[in-house]
């Protein structure tokens, strides 16, 4: 079997090759990869004698693809950026310092923001970059080496998966509510108070209905009440006295614990849901990066 070394004259070439496709001109190919365009019409030139084929159809004053080198360029694209891609990491791996951790804005104001100087206390070395989003970013596509995410592992092949926090629910209201001197209340009591309702635009999220349907409760006898998109607004409403909502207990265990929340009923959802904390497969992660997964981790409180 002929051997790729023997098959293709240089990796150089085969860069030369994936911008001057890419910018269809020699001279352009030359002024990005700091060469004269006849040294790149050079290795164009030996790389289609290599290969006993015509890359590109040279016009007056342009050159383009061949049909030959368009489907020759779309591979040599894919190979290009793996080996960059691959190489990107272990460099990370080797020298970063900074990683970035990309999350909800709910988490990373209840969840993250609480616990930053336990962070800086534990790993005083690692410059932390918190990237927040309203929908689940590309971690592979974005770079990007850690994130946080709700759902079923299975959902994201791409990725490893540890459980960071089941999806345990119950509806919190303001400590300063006003049945709430009188203890706990009951599920089908909530009908008669105003609700707030997290309308989540991109990510899936329990609602009002699901909570009510696990009670017992149908879904139509749950009233409209106040609608919201973002649930760092839900939870300010709530502690306005605006009304009762859903709350999350991975991210407002700590109002309740301080009294800025408390619990509506007894009653809890567990969805049997986790969320995790993710990282992409094929990415090697920077030592800084497996620290602060594994400082992530280390920060599991027990089921409420």
């Amino acid at each position: 079997m002929e051997t790729l070394r023997h098959l293709l004259p240089s990796l150089g070439s085969l860069v030369v090759f994936e911008a001057a496709g890419r910018l269809a001109s020699f001279s352009a190919a030359g002024r990005e990869l700091g060469m004269s365009q006849a040294a790149v019409s050079y290795a164009i030139a030996r790389l289609e004698n290599q290969l006993g084929t015509a890359l590109f159809l040279r016009e007056y004053r342009r050159v383009r693809l061949s049909e030959a080198g368009q489907r020759f360029h779309a591979d040599v694209t894919i190979g290009l950026s793996h080996i960059q891609r691959s190489a990107q990491g272990l460099r990370a791996a080797a020298t970063g310092s900074h990683v970035t951790l990309a999350c909800s804005t709910a988490f990373a104001a209840y969840w993250m923001v609480p616990r930053m100087e336990r962070f800086r206390a534990a790993l005083p070395e690692v410059d932390l970059r918190i990237q927040t989003s309203d929908r689940d970013l590309d971690l592979v596509g974005e770079g990007i080496p850690l994130g946080v995410r709700g759902g079923y592992p299975s959902d994201w092949p791409q990725y490893q998966a540890a459980v960071l926090a089941p999806e345990v629910i119950y509806p919190v209201a303001s400590a300063a509510h006003p049945r709430l001197s009188a203890g706990p209340v009951q599920p089908h009591d909530l009908l008669t108070h105003p609700l707030i309702h997290l309308e989540e635009p991109f990510r899936s999220a329990t609602t009002w209905k699901d909570w009510f349907a696990a009670q017992g409760i149908a879904a139509s006898a749950v009233p409209r009440g106040l609608r919201i998109n973002d649930y760092v607004l839900v939870v300010q409403a709530v502690i306005e006295g605006q009304g009762v909502a859903l709350g999350w207990h991975h991210l407002i265990e700590g109002l309740v614990a301080k009294g800025v929340l408390a619990r509506m009923t007894d009653q809890s959802l567990a969805t049997g849901k986790d969320f995790h904390v993710i990282w992409p497969r094929d990415m090697v992660l920077s030592r800084h990066a497996a620290q602060v997964r594994d400082w992530l981790l280390d920060q599991r409180s027990p089921h409420p």
